[in-house]
């Protein structure tokens, strides 16, 4: 194994003693592992804050594109795996909290939706950072996300945090209460939350995730 790919694994192993005695020898700090890899994407991907500090700190680019596709941004991945202490790290060293990946994607909308339930944590802390919470990806706000995937307490959270309630994420809640009868009550909590916060009236608003998988050729369609 060569140096470079032994920084690749140090990083993802979340080793930074090990990470910080390769540096020292030379290894240039954003060269791409045998898998086209920077030491930096795989901290940020597997959560080690420490290893993506001391990296940075080397010098490594906050602005290389992460993921299958180079279609993220580190922020958007750090949020969208809900590492929470990697966003801080990133944000601390210049990252804007609402920088769009090449396809569009927002940090918020990626927290507010990750794992299924969102990530309130990283939410709070994009928000404090000066994210915009009523930023739109792909047509819909994170709340108007946050509704559609009946995540009953990220609309509750994003609603507390003052994000502006609209007609539009309250006919999200009702198209999908009806889509999903199984899960009719947690989208009925969503409706009431929605009417609570001054949404009176609520066409079809098919939820799909804001992450999902794309092959290549549609996320170099979308560069």
């Amino acid at each position: 194994m060569d140096m470079v790919d032994q920084l690749a694994q140090a990083a993802s192993n979340g080793d930074a003693a090990a990470a910080g005695r390769l540096l020292k020898k030379g290894v240039v700090v954003d060269a791409l592992n045998s898998d086209r890899c920077t030491a930096l994407e795989l901290a940020v991907r597997r959560g080690h804050s420490d290893v993506v500090c001391l990296l940075i700190g080397a010098g490594a680019d906050l602005e290389q594109q992460a993921g299958e596709y180079r279609e993220l941004t580190l922020l958007c991945l750090a949020a969208l795996q809900g590492h929470t202490a990697v966003v801080g790290a990133l944000l601390d060293a210049g990252a804007h909290p609402e920088a769009r990946s090449r396809i569009g994607h927002v940090p918020l909308v990626l927290a507010a939706t990750a794992g299924g339930e969102g990530d309130p944590q990283t939410v709070d802390l994009l928000l404090d950072r000066g994210a915009d919470i009523n930023v739109v990806m792909k047509d819909r706000t994170p709340l108007d996300w946050a509704a559609g995937f009946g995540q009953v307490q990220m609309v509750r959270q994003l609603l507390d945090r003052g994000a502006t309630p609209t007609v539009k994420s309250l006919t999200i809640a009702r198209d999908q209460a009806e889509r999903r009868p199984g899960n009719r009550q947690k989208y009925e909590r969503i409706i009431d939350a929605l009417h609570a916060a001054g949404v009176t009236t609520g066409t079809d608003h098919s939820i799909r995730h804001p992450c999902a998988q794309q092959d290549g050729r549609e996320a170099e369609n979308q560069a």
